[in-house]
């Protein structure tokens, strides 16, 4: 038998890196278009997610990839997975 790929059926997200004050912790801002309801226009909104950092390598303005994970604290479910762009210093 050969072996099968296993996908991941686990949420991601893209988001930029607004807080990294905790140990091994970030706040990363993840921004979406919304259409309203009524008139059709695309509105921003902004979701807070803590993400887990083991190495605390992230910085404030580095876009990420996280990924949903375990509950690893009480508000804290989200992994980082990749720093895709290093914030300008």
């Amino acid at each position: 038998m050969f072996m099968e790929e296993r996908r991941s059926n686990r949420k991601t997200r893209v988001g930029t890196v607004v807080s990294d004050r905790m140990n091994k912790t970030v706040v990363v801002s993840v921004e979406r278009l919304v259409k309203h309801a009524k008139y059709g226009k695309y509105i921003r909104r902004r979701s807070k997610f803590k993400a887990h950092d083991a190495e605390n390598q992230c910085r404030i303005g580095d876009r990420v990839l996280i990924q949903e994970s375990r509950p690893l604290s009480k508000t804290k479910h989200w992994v980082v997975v990749k720093i895709l762009v290093r914030a300008a210093v």
